[in-house]
């Protein structure tokens, strides 16, 4: 199993994403008139964010690693930092935003994202060299805004009539997913310092949970797509 997985894992992480974003392209006239277009968007970007984030790996197998090797770019912390973490955090919070009714949460979600994005901004101006090594700065940053953007979806929804069929909103089931896996994933980033080759053992596991948490996250996105019906958002 553990060298199937060091062999497939990249590849069956990308069919999931494949898939998630099949899925969406397919049922994208279905959702075009709400904001779950947006979710869609999001599906495909992540799907090349991904691909694209291997670089590294690439640049290994055909043998032309030494173009990147001691350079800034040499790990793509930098990619994904900028790429998923400030990418994930705005499709979060754009999407509750534009769900929310409420003028009072939607202003706070507002200045929240603002706050959010000056945090980002200042931070890599100042500390731009950090931006190409494991930083949390950013991804902690990120946690909050996505955390404040989920408790606002989920404090208008018990306080409106859509609690009665939350279950059938795909806003429902895209919000709980990212709120599970986020609480999974932020603390294993802590660990980051153990992540290589030296120590396989945490390397597996590290890949064991992140590929069931994806395999998680887009399939009940998927599954959410095909079997939630529009609603105006």
């Amino acid at each position: 199993m553990d060298e199937f997985l060091k062999e497939y894992y990249g590849l069956i992480t990308s069919l999931v994403e494949i898939a998630a974003a099949v899925t969406g392209v397919i049922l994208y006239k279905k959702y075009k008139l709400t904001a779950v277009k947006y979710i869609i968007y999001f599906l495909i970007y992540t799907f090349f964010v991904d691909l694209i984030g291997g670089y590294p790996s690439f640049f290994k197998k055909i043998g032309y690693f030494h173009l990147i090797e001691g350079t800034l770019i040499e790990k793509n912390y930098w990619w994904y930092t900028i790429f998923w973490w400030i990418g994930l955090s705005t499709i979060i919070f754009y999407v509750n935003y534009q769900v929310a009714k409420n003028k009072r949460l939607k202003k706070i979600l507002k200045y929240g994202f603002y706050l959010y994005l000056s945090q980002v901004i200042l931070y890599i101006a100042f500390r731009f060299e950090y931006l190409f090594t494991y930083e949390r700065f950013i991804s902690i940053a990120s946690l909050w805004m996505i955390i404040l953007s989920i408790i606002i979806y989920f404090f208008e929804t018990l306080r409106s009539d859509r609690i009665i069929l939350f279950y059938k909103s795909v806003y429902f089931y895209f919000n709980i997913v990212f709120f599970v896996w986020i609480l999974i994933i932020i603390p294993m980033n802590f660990f980051e310092v153990y992540f290589g080759t030296d120590d396989w053992n945490y390397v597996l596991l590290k890949w064991k949970i992140y590929l069931t948490l994806n395999i998680f996250l887009y399939l009940t996105l998927s599954a959410a797509l095909i079997f939630c019906k529009p609603e105006k958002s």
